[in-house]
């Protein structure tokens, strides 16, 4: 269905991936972006590249876009915002506007308002694409629904991701305790060993799975880009009951063994098993073959 589409910053690591499959797919990729040299660097085969803003398109860049099926968003949330009542002007009906952003209120209030006619999705991969897309998750948020959405949300599907599609507010919802409540409480821990001096070295020597597990998960936030993390806590309007939530549980806790109440520490633990339900045994299972695996 899809001939042609505009990968907005298909430079970065989402565009990069999302433009690898739609070539893999036949699709004539077309990257818009600022830093035409920067675009060129490291890019997809068989891309090519358009100088240009999508929220100040040149004659170009215009002539690109309207000529577009599919344009993806693989750009920062203020840049998406701003772009999208161009992007209703200049695209197609019958094309198909998707955004790659960690968070999906704002562009979906930004989509409703000034582009109501649109076909629109975003599209989110919970996890980093140099993990590679086949069998994970991709959350989907249709905001506008229509042939060319199906298409496109079938296509990803049809590259071996799991897509599960749900509304705009209940992705940041979820993303504020799956996103930024996760990473919360990694930092906090990583924080923490710094305020304790430990010798990490030591710590990874002897360590049990769960700590071992912990200290590679902060390994692997901490080499990440800080502008991401960053994204996820500070833009997420759930962001912060999340990681005040976290800090609520810590006290919690403390307050149990300091009062050396330990009837009060075992109703904690049947608290926890009711928050997992019927979802324990199988993530305890998972959890005993990740474990078994690490070394």
């Amino acid at each position: 269905m899809f001939e042609r589409c505009v990968v907005v910053g298909g430079a970065g690591a989402v565009g990069r991936m999302f433009s690898h499959w739609l070539v893999r797919s036949g699709v004539a990729v077309t990257w818009l972006d600022l830093d035409v040299a920067g675009a060129g660097a490291g890019g997809v085969e068989g891309v090519r590249v358009v100088a240009g803003d999508v929220r100040r398109p040149g004659a170009e860049a215009v002539a690109v876009l309207a000529a577009a099926d599919v344009v993806v968003l693989a750009v920062p949330e203020p840049v998406a915002c701003e772009a999208v009542g161009v992007l209703a002007e200049v695209m197609r009906p019958g094309a198909v506007l998707a955004d790659t952003l960690s968070v999906k209120s704002r562009i979906a209030g930004r989509l409703r308002e000034a582009a109501p006619g649109l076909q629109a999705v975003g599209l989110n991969p919970m996890f980093a694409p140099s993990l590679g897309l086949e069998g994970r998750p991709v959350a989907a948020a249709v905001v506008t629904d229509g042939p060319g959405v199906r298409a496109l949300v079938e296509l990803v599907a049809q590259w071996g991701a799991r897509v599960v599609e749900m509304p705009a507010e209940q992705h940041d919802a979820l993303t504020a305790v799956q996103q930024a409540a996760t990473h919360a409480a990694v930092l906090a821990f990583g924080l923490g060993l710094g305020e304790l001096s430990a010798d990490v070295g030591a710590l990874r020597d002897s360590a049990p799975p769960p700590h071992l597990a912990m200290l590679a998960l902060l390994a692997r936030i901490a080499g990440g880009a800080p502008e991401v993390y960053f994204d996820i806590q500070a833009a997420n309007p759930g962001a912060p009951a999340a990681r005040q939530a976290l800090g609520r549980g810590l006290v919690r806790l403390g307050q149990a063994v300091e009062a050396g109440d330990e009837e009060s520490f075992e109703a904690l633990f049947a608290e926890l098993r009711g928050v997992l339900g019927e979802h324990g045994a199988p993530l305890e299972q998972l959890c005993a073959r990740m474990f078994t695996a690490l070394r």
